[in-house]
């Protein structure tokens, strides 16, 4: 975990409610950044009193559960937020000072969260002008997302992490009967995402759909587990449309 900055009497306060992987690195973060952080609330506490005494209460509980804990936290000065990245500020009725801070960042654990959530990450923000402070106060860079847009920002953000992941599972199970480990796959990526961050996606496609090589794309699929060619085809169908800069 972060070390924490010495208490300061002026500091925002914050509560979490749900101090798991989200909600603690975050509280991990703002302690190591001078707020002032009380004592979280769990699953097994009465979250009724939540906003007294603090300034910012983050919700930090599955997304299903938002509007329900918000409807069992009395009303008060506090902000009440949530990290939630589809969701809008309407289910943090009945409160009256509302705020979302989404993290673009992965957090596997809340000691590796804290680090990156104070390292200039990305925010989506919503509501109160508190969450802009937080991001600041974190040394990140925030983007206002408003609730109309909130669901295709997070399936973007799933694309980038989630896909993402489950693409090198694809590439794991295509090369293990070849004999060749991730691990060298992995350096590929990580060439390619440099590259994408130099010159943009389209520029830093190369491959048989890039050149539109459709004799390659075949042995591809010819030699491919049945069960692996519908993601294949997908995402070389994609890869196309960036080469013919489609949409």
């Amino acid at each position: 975990m972060a070390e924490a900055a010495p208490p300061d009497p002026g500091a925002p306060r914050l509560r979490v409610i749900g101090p798991g992987r989200a909600g603690g690195s975050l509280a991990g973060a703002l302690a190591a950044a001078g707020w002032t952080v009380t004592q979280p609330l769990g699953r097994r506490d009465d979250p009724a009193g939540a906003a007294a005494d603090v300034d910012f209460l983050v919700l930090a509980v599955p997304d299903a559960a938002i509007a329900e804990v918000a409807a069992r936290v009395a009303p008060g000065d506090a902000v009440v937020a949530h990290l939630a990245g589809s969701l809008g500020l309407d289910v943090l009725d009945p409160h009256p000072r509302r705020a979302s801070v989404h993290p673009l960042v992965s957090l596997p654990d809340p000691e590796v969260g804290a680090r990156r959530l104070g390292a200039g990450a990305w925010f989506a923000v919503a509501g109160d002008p508190i969450a802009a402070r937080v991001v600041a106060d974190l040394g990140g860079r925030a983007v206002v997302v408003p609730d109309e847009q909130r669901a295709a920002y997070h399936a973007a953000a799933c694309i980038a992490a989630n896909h993402l992941v489950a693409l090198l599972g694809q590439v794991e199970r295509v090369a293990a009967p070849v004999g060749v480990p991730l691990e060298a796959y992995l350096a590929l990526a990580r060439d390619t995402l440099a590259n994408v961050a130099e010159l943009g996606p389209r520029a830093a496609l190369t491959g048989p759909a890039a050149r539109g090589d459709e004799a390659t794309l075949a042995r591809h699929r010819a030699v491919l587990d049945p069960s692996e060619r519908a993601a294949y085809d997908a995402l070389a169908e994609q890869a196309g449309r960036l080469a013919r800069g489609a949409g």
